[in-house]
């Protein structure tokens, strides 16, 4: 019988129609959207398949690495027992999660959400289950371990739902969770336990030009203030050596983050990296505390260097290629671990000897089978803005051998506000230079970190808004000099806040681009800084401005590009998270509804399990199959 069933099955199949549509994740909703036709998905599928090997810290107990890499929808949490093994997951979450291991033994606390709501709660990872800490319901933020690891600090929202009250406890009996000091404001963190756990530095972030530093007695909760919180100085990572020293980096006296100490008595810092100009981005001190490895970013590139403490002599890591290193997480034997990335490889990790200060990498991602010593190197631009400032940017160029003439253009802006472009491992984004043949431009205007604390607050309130608008504009003006770029096919991109900026340069400069694909971004100022969560709405209006205000919301409400929507004659693409905390859906739906109604077209994309950007694969996936439809139908058509 089953013989016959089978032979009518195949008589049957020819008469089928051929599957000619990509299936879309059930989470989605493609709104005006047309079918993905299946070649799109079949082309790019390689260049889906690129994972990372991103560093997380130490099993203390077991020396082994831990790492987060995707195998499946989402990225999981695996161990890695020395350079070259095998990764064995040990987590098997629906969502992705991040590892916190502690310093001694093998406890690993986990930060979680759901769907991108980024309402973390906190877990202990006991046997492949994960148990509660935290309440459930909150927005948890880890801060810091203590060095013995009998203490988490964290922030929670638990009180009222917006201010980061500031909570200790041993994560091995939760019973100990206790609120040390309740706070207001959503930008509140503690950083570092002192050696005998007594007290806690924790850092207040008020804006990237001013965060304040405190001490806490964690037995009273009572806040004694760490320097002159009058001035606007800005601190990172404050934390403590094993031999009580304060170090953090700072913007005190320079236009740059520099590595120094804080006297706890004085609150002065003291710069200890000699670099006359460039951003610590990051540092780690050693277990006994006989290095502070640290992280210089130059224009985008990361330098790794070790500094020693007692002489103040310093020292370059060997051997590195040209890219981006981030994460660092000194290991119980000395050495230490970080992240790197670059245009050749996706981001692995690597170790570090402090004595031969030799790198060695101990994972190899996979690249979906493609060669990623064929990806292009970003070539550096600089220009001069309308009023004089340098801005700068990295430019990828596809093979001219391949891609003879002139070719079309997309300008991809970053978000942040304050964030930075830099040049690391471009993932799927490379099958638009390798196979599409597109010039990708990564624009660092003004407002981005990395450049200075002066270059960072040239775009900040409502009045200079604009500004970093301009600089796309003074790109434009260089890019469509190129012989190399089709100047009649230009297209913007972009982020978050570089949502915005696409939106924006969609409007002013839409004689000169084809297409906007806007993904997470703000419509309009105005109900953006109504709407966004409560727990960060403050923190934001310091960067924007604030609504509240009559002048400040009048000038809000012309700046924003649902105001001049109807200047908007271009066909957009807008990218959605439904559980979007930051940017509401309402950003999206508003624009969209807008757009529509001039009779303008505009394609929606909205993950409802998704959040402040697609996280899952599957979703990811789908986004880029219809972003490339998108551009072979209004950007590379002649």
């Amino acid at each position: 019988m089953l013989k016959k069933v089978l032979l009518a099955a195949a008589a049957l199949a020819p008469l089928a129609p051929a599957y000619a549509e990509a299936p879309k994740p059930a989470a989605l909703v493609a709104d005006g959207i047309p079918p993905v036709p299946d070649e799109i998905p079949a082309s790019m599928r390689p260049y889906g398949e690129s994972r990372s090997a991103v560093a997380q810290g130490w099993n203390a107990k077991t020396g082994a690495l831990i790492v987060s890499t995707r195998f499946g929808n989402t990225a999981q949490l695996h161990t890695v027992s020395g350079p070259g093994m095998s990764r064995q997951q040990i987590t098997f979450e629906a969502e992705p999660v991040q590892g916190l291991p502690s310093p001694v033994g093998d406890t690993l606390v986990i930060q979680k959400d759901m769907g991108g709501n980024e309402f973390y709660q906190l877990y202990r990872f006991d046997q492949g289950r994960l148990q509660l800490l935290t309440d459930g319901k909150s927005r948890n933020e880890f801060g810091a371990w203590s060095e013995d690891g009998k203490l988490v600090g964290y922030s929670s929202t638990r009180r009222n739902g917006t201010d980061s009250d500031l909570y200790v406890m041993n994560p091995l009996d939760p019973k100990t969770n206790r609120m040390v000091v309740q706070v207001k404001g959503g930008g509140w963190a503690i950083t570092g336990f002192s050696p005998d756990n007594r007290t806690a530095l924790v850092q207040e972030y008020v804006s990237i030009q001013k965060s304040n530093l405190w001490l806490m007695d964690v037995r009273t909760g009572k806040l004694t203030a760490l320097g002159d919180h009058n001035q606007s100085i800005a601190y990172t990572g404050a934390t403590y050596a094993p031999d009580g020293t304060i170090w953090a980096t700072s913007d005190e006296g320079s236009d740059f983050q520099r590595l120094g100490t804080i006297d706890p008595r004085s609150g002065r810092f003291t710069p200890k990296s000699p670099e006359p100009r460039w951003d610590v981005d990051s540092f780690e001190i050693a277990r006994d505390g006989s290095y502070i490895a640290y992280v210089v970013n130059e224009k985008g590139s990361s330098k790794l260097r070790l500094l020693d403490p007692k002489t103040g002599a310093v020292r370059e890591a060997r051997n590195l290629p040209l890219g981006v290193i981030g994460g660092l997480h000194a290991g119980p034997d000395g050495r230490l671990a970080f992240t790197m990335s670059s245009a050749k490889f996706p981001a692995d990790s690597f170790t570090l000897s402090p004595v031969s200060l030799e790198p060695t990498r101990w994972t190899q991602s996979e690249t979906g089978g493609l060669d990623p010593a064929l990806n292009p190197e970003a070539e550096l631009v600089e220009v001069k803005s309308f009023d004089g400032e340098t801005v700068s940017g990295f430019l990828y160029r596809p093979d001219p051998k391949k891609f003879p003439g002139k070719r079309p253009l997309i300008v991809d802006i970053h978000g942040g506000p304050e964030g930075q472009y830099t040049p690391g491992f471009r993932g799927a984004g490379n099958y638009l230079t390798n196979e599409l043949g597109i010039v990708v431009f990564a624009p660092n205007v003004r407002g981005s970190s990395g450049f200075g604390k002066r270059f960072v607050s040239l775009d900040n309130g409502p009045t200079k808004r604009e500004d970093s608008v301009k600089d796309i504009g003074a790109f434009l003006d260089t890019l469509q000099k190129d012989s190399r770029i089709d100047r009649a096919r230009m297209a913007v991109t972009g982020g978050s806040y570089g949502g915005y900026m696409c939106y924006a340069s969609a409007i002013r400069y839409g004689d000169r681009f084809k297409a906007a694909d806007c993904i997470v971004a703000i419509s309009n100022f105005v109900t953006f800084l109504e709407n966004t969560q409560s727990y960060r709405r403050d923190l934001r209006r310091v960067e924007y401005g604030d609504e509240r205000d009559p002048a400040q919301r009048t000038k809000l409400t012309e700046i924003s590009p649902l105001t001049s929507v109807n200047r908007l004659k271009i066909p957009l693409m807008v990218v959605t998270g439904a559980n979007d905390p930051r940017v509401p859906e309402s950003e999206a739906n508003q624009i969209v509804a807008a757009v529509r109604g001039n009779g303008g077209i505009a394609w929606h994309l909205v993950g409802k399990n998704e959040g402040h950007g697609f996280r899952k694969k599957e979703n990811r996936d789908y986004e880029s199959w219809v972003e490339t439809m998108f551009w072979q139908k209004y950007l590379l058509a002649q």
